[in-house]
């Protein structure tokens, strides 16, 4: 078994942590840097590392992409989270993904139910880049008019973004990681591909 790192001190730093979501979640498209990560569990970086320190525990599976579900990320999930490793993705709460996640799959998290919403997965997805990738406007709860970003995400990520099969309140929350970094992408966000020439 080999253990890695957790936060050096557990309470003080997933408060922070939790603080820098919340603030990603509520600020869509804002690029927000964590503090004092740990080391990701590799394959895992950094910033996908904190989040499910910060937000799994024994009651919100986690189903991690095959790309990145190795024997270290699983053995460290489990012992520093408590959190079960889901099995299929439809049962996970938090879904760990990068480039090569299939539509299936995202069509496969649970969206939430129309008396219970909050039961839907967030999903991770581990980037090359904040930066550089198609440029998306984003509007919604938390943007002044719109925002602009440019992940690197495949095209099947943006098509789900873009053309969301449910409608709110039901629907996956997205955190987007690279490095130390992450933005969040909430169910309550417009997503649209961004033509200069509309402008």
């Amino acid at each position: 078994m080999t253990l890695m790192t957790a936060f050096t001190l557990p309470v003080h730093d997933a408060q922070n942590h939790f603080r820098r979501l919340l603030k990603a979640m509520s600020e869509p498209g804002v690029i927000v840097n964590l503090n004092n990560t740990p080391e990701g569990w590799l394959p895992l970086n950094s910033a996908t590392t904190s989040v499910l320190l910060t937000l799994s525990d024994q009651d919100t599976p986690v189903w991690l992409t095959p790309e990145l579900s190795s024997e270290t990320a699983q053995q460290n999930l489990r012992f520093h989270t408590g959190a079960p490793l889901a099995v299929e993705p439809s049962l996970a709460a938090f879904a760990v993904v990068n480039e090569q996640v299939t539509a299936e799959q995202l069509t496969d998290f649970a969206q939430g139910e129309d008396v219970s919403p909050e039961t839907s997965a967030t999903v991770i997805v581990q980037v090359k880049s904040l930066s550089g990738g198609h440029m998306l406007r984003l509007t919604g709860p938390g943007i002044l008019e719109e925002r602009m970003i440019a992940p690197q995400i495949s095209d099947v990520v943006l098509n789900a973004l873009t053309e969301r099969s449910h409608s709110f309140p039901l629907g996956c929350d997205f955190i987007f990681t690279c490095g130390e970094r992450l933005l969040a992408i909430p169910r309550t966000t417009l997503v649209e591909v961004f033509d200069v020439r509309s402008r």
